[in-house]
């Protein structure tokens, strides 16, 4: 007889009597394509349509077992496996859950808790539901803890709602009126994701601002201005936007990028804050290579100060020090090179996790004369024609100006819900000082950095090497209290291993 696969319905009108036809398979390779061509239905079928069949399922594998001799009692245990796949597929198939796990600050009606970690709580609340087919549903897989969670749990922004905005998670969901192909596209995709969302994406307005879909055309003029400054936006985990401490959360899909396969999990989660670090050149504000015919080419390039040995100062500096050694090895021989910059912190073990990255580091100390640290040393006085606050500390605003040359570039990176004590305008005035700010980044160009292969000239990324502990969600006010810690470097809530 000529073999042929045996076909299976792919509906779930199957009939008992399809079952019974088994009976008639020529020889075992038929058998073995029927359980095939029924083990790839069960996988694709949702739970509904598993419930109907699991009763003609089991009189199938009964039927099996009548028609078959001891001869071919191998055959037993195999069929025995296809049933436990088929039953754990239906389970991991089922429905997703209708609730979740999450950490929430809610509203506090102006009465701040004297411990901020009081002012959110770990609580079951609904699954988020996908409000468009512009948005997914996201199973979050790892989140990072940064400075800006730990303001916000003092005051910062007023937030209530989920908090966090760093993550990486797995695509589980799109809308029912989503395309195929976008679900093709996404469905399982390993994410990280742009924080702002625009009122583009808001199924509720029918006219949005004309910023975040570049209808006015503002991305040919600043840079990425549809990204970052929707003027309606809502913000993941700051800004009436439920963020990443949770089990599961939604994103616009155009919001989404796609995690390469080499990068691990605990590596993905830094996607943001390196975005933010390489958002300093994004905006141009840093130049380590004048070209030939710029005027101050006979300076080479910029001199540059980052102060803060914090999480994000470190990821500033990792995302600098390659620059500025990729920007050497390109320069014209004969043309006159920039000292490389300059990594200003208090903690010397924090400073030497960037040993080799590119950058100088410096106690932060050196930058004064005095052992009160109120006279700045006429050594780095004015010395910088690019000073960046990665300090968190509205303070570190007070030594950055000292620092930046007049006419030079002070570029803010620090959020802090504090005011700055002692401050005055006067020096920026003075000397003429363009302070500008700088915040969320290029996502997709983070996740190149850290894919990129090693090469002669720019050491590998190591991002490990920053996260200091990890803690499941079920300790999120523990992973709050350690990230609080001085001597913390980055704290990750884990979800799930994937």
């Amino acid at each position: 007889m000529h073999l042929q696969r045996y076909e299976l319905p792919t509906t779930p009108t199957i009939t008992c009597s399809w079952f019974v036809r088994v009976m008639f398979l020529p020889d075992l390779e038929m058998l073995f394509g029927l359980i095939s061509d029924l083990c790839d239905v069960v996988f694709f079928l949702n739970a509904a349509v598993i419930q109907v069949i699991s009763l003609q399922l089991t009189l199938f594998f009964a039927t099996v077992r009548l028609f078959f001799d001891s001869k071919h009692m191998f055959i037993q245990p195999m069929i025995s496996l296809v049933c436990l796949i088929s039953a754990g597929t239906t389970m991991s198939s089922s429905a997703l859950p209708s609730s979740m796990k999450a950490f929430v600050i809610q509203p506090s009606n102006g009465n701040m808790n004297p411990n901020p970690l009081d002012n959110g709580q770990l609580m079951t609340i609904p699954l988020p539901t996908i409000p468009s087919a512009k948005y997914a549903l996201i199973k979050v897989l790892r989140a990072g803890i940064c400075n800006t969670d730990l303001e916000i749990l003092q005051g910062y922004m007023g937030f209530t709602g989920t908090l966090g905005h760093e993550f990486v998670g797995r695509v589980v969901k799109l809308h029912d009126d989503a395309s195929e192909e976008l679900k093709e596209k996404w469905i399982n995709e390993r994410v990280c994701g742009d924080i702002n969302l625009g009122c583009c994406n808001d199924v509720n307005r029918n006219a949005v601002c004309g910023v975040c879909d570049d209808k006015l055309a503002y991305d040919g003029v600043h840079s990425k201005m549809s990204r970052n400054h929707c003027p309606n936006r809502t913000v993941l985990g700051i800004l009436n936007q439920d963020g990443t401490f949770a089990e599961y959360m939604i994103l616009p899909i155009v919001n989404l990028h796609k995690v390469p396969e080499g990068i691990p999990n605990e590596v993905a989660v830094f996607a943001e804050p390196l975005a933010a670090a390489c958002r300093i050149i994004e905006q141009g504000f840093v130049h380590f290579n004048y070209a030939e015919n710029n005027s101050r080419s006979a300076r080479g390039g910029d001199k540059v100060a980052i102060l803060g040995d914090g999480k994000l100062g470190l990821c500033v500096a990792e995302i600098l020090g390659r620059e500025y050694l990729s920007c050497i090895s390109n320069s014209n021989a004969t043309q006159p090179k920039p000292p490389a910059p300059v990594l200003f912190g208090k903690h010397r073990h924090k400073l030497d996790l960037v040993v080799g990255s590119g950058v100088q580091t410096r106690l932060v100390s050196e930058c004064y004369q005095d052992d009160e640290q109120k006279q700045v040393s006429p050594d780095h006085m004015n010395h910088y024609d690019v000073v960046i606050d990665a300090t968190g500390n509205p303070n570190g605003l007070i030594l950055s100006m000292s620092l930046c040359r007049p006419m030079g570039t002070l570029v803010l990176k620090s959020t802090c819900a504090a005011g700055v004590s002692g401050f005055h305008s006067a020096p920026i005035v003075i000397d003429e000082l363009m302070v500008v700010g700088s915040r969320c980044g290029p996502i997709e160009r983070a996740l190149e950095v850290l894919s990129e292969e090693n090469t002669a000239n720019l050491p590998p990324f190591q991002m490990e090497k920053y996260v200091t502990k990890t803690f499941p969600l079920s300790q999120v006010r523990e992973a709050l209290a350690c990230a609080a810690e001085k001597s913390t470097m980055k704290v990750q809530l884990v979800m799930e291993e994937d």
